[in-house]
């Protein structure tokens, strides 16, 4: 079964990446819903290593903006809400409740290279699929990449537990500040067929 093309629109085809907002809030029972449709998402083994801290206050938000690029600052004070996607630098820990089978946290806790590949990697897919939720569920997404991790780990998991990965500004997007759709690239230029 497939979805019909007014959801392949409103998630990917015709949905676009919010650089604004307009001033509306965004419940944190919808940041709820958000996060149970994505937490469904897979990963690999069900590590689950994505963790999500919402920052919706002023306060919050003026710890964040002394790590950000100059260009990222109006649009994230602009957005009701600003999600640090993090991943859990210890989510084998979670491993007994997630995973069907003994000794995943064990193989995760003896070997620190496969535990850090695996929570970046199953923790970016848990962004996306967050990203993928919200625009579900109405949501305007900014993901952003311009920011000083390090200094966002300082101020936001100085016990180095979690570690900051990307930024989403969310909210409801202002269409007269998108920019133009930039192009994609086509099948033939980033696919093979073996």
């Amino acid at each position: 079964m497939t979805i019909d093309a007014k959801a392949l629109d409103q998630i990917f085809l015709k949905a676009r990446t919010a650089n604004g907002f307009i001033d509306k809030p965004v419940p944190d029972e919808l940041l709820r819903q958000v996060y149970d449709i994505a937490r469904m998402g897979p990963t690999s083994m069900n590590t689950q290593p994505t963790r999500y801290v919402f920052l919706k206050t002023a306060g919050s938000r003026a710890r964040l903006l002394p790590a950000l690029t100059p260009g990222n600052l109006d649009k994230t004070r602009a957005a009701p809400v600003t999600v640090i996607v993090a991943t859990d630098t210890r989510f084998y820990e979670f491993m007994p409740k997630v995973w069907h089978r003994e000794g995943a946290k064990e193989n995760f806790e003896g070997n620190p290279a496969l535990a850090e590949a695996t929570a970046t990697r199953n923790g970016t897919l848990g962004g996306a699929y967050f990203i993928i939720a919200a625009r579900a569920l109405g949501l305007d997404c900014g993901p952003m990449s311009g920011v000083d991790l390090a200094k966002v780990n300082a101020e936001f998991f100085p016990d180095g537990r979690w570690r900051a990965n990307f930024l989403i500004n969310l909210g409801y997007g202002d269409d007269a500040k998108l920019f133009d759709r930039n192009a994609r690239l086509g099948f033939d230029e980033a696919c093979q067929v073996l």
